[in-house]
């Protein structure tokens, strides 16, 4: 087998740059850490650096049946270290003990779920370093009081310290996306817990921004029953103004509501 074909309903786009390729590898800090989990290898243009490091053990996980063929024919090395199962399924703790980077070319279709994936999983996952749209890249690293500040903005930036790395052309992928791709990494920030009750965090935040040109006052009334509460100035706001700190409070002066 000498290559494999790219299948559009994976996302596939293959990176044949082996010096962005050796760019994103580096990127990866790789601190207190002992095993890098590779997402999506294809045909290992990433993996062919990462398995060089010696600070870390490199396991790849790939859905796609003929890229599981080919790595196993390419990179026999690699062993029982090539998974081939879907990434927003696994079972981090039955891969892991301990804390754990991720890496990869992120199929555009699924890059959302992937950092869902790994906000569910936070205390495992000290580092991410991700190549995706570039659109969603600005979206992520994006600060509050832009256009694009979002949901996932604010989640990730809760947990993680989100940097934008660099940006790459699409000529660089076969097949080339119509759109240019970038790379950002995300490092785990000193935040265990939230400031506040967890799960109605997230309901806040995605309830928000749902109806992100509405005030909070009129996109979060279904978590509002005390008619004095709505009055605080917060409220007046819309979700794009607020801070990760901010929706701590606000959620905060929902939970002290008296009860209903």
């Amino acid at each position: 087998m000498t290559s494999v074909r790219a299948k559009k309903n994976l996302g596939q786009h293959f990176l044949k740059d082996k010096n962005i390729a050796l760019k994103i590898v580096d990127s990866l800090q790789a601190t207190n850490i002992d095993k890098v989990l590779e997402v999506g290898p294809g045909m290992g243009v990433l993996t062919q650096f990462l398995i060089r490091k010696e600070q870390y053990e490199t396991t790849v996980v790939e859905i796609d049946r003929e890229s599981v063929e080919y790595l196993k024919v390419h990179f026999p090395d690699l062993g029982g270290r090539i998974l081939s199962e879907d990434f927003l399924k696994m079972d981090f703790s039955s891969f892991s003990d301990n804390p754990f980077a991720i890496i990869g070319n992120f199929p555009y279709n699924i890059s959302s779920q992937i950092f869902f994936k790994v906000l569910e999983n936070r205390n495992q996952v000290h580092e991410v370093v991700g190549m995706i749209q570039k659109e969603v890249a600005d979206r992520l690293c994006m600060s509050p009081g832009s256009k694009t500040y979002g949901i996932l903005s604010v989640l990730l930036q809760a947990f993680y310290n989100v940097e934008y790395l660099f940006t790459v052309n699409e000529n660089v992928f076969i097949p080339p996306p119509k759109v240019k791709s970038a790379v950002i990494r995300l490092v785990r920030n000193d935040r265990e817990s939230l400031d506040c009750d967890e799960a109605l965090f997230f309901k806040v935040v995605k309830a928000g921004f749902n109806q992100r040109r509405k005030t909070l006052r009129n996109s979060l009334k279904v978590f509002l029953n005390d008619p004095q509460l709505k009055e605080d100035e917060i409220f007046s706001k819309r979700p794009e103004q607020l801070n990760v700190n901010d929706f701590e409070c606000l959620t905060r002066l929902i939970e002290k509501q008296p009860k209903s």
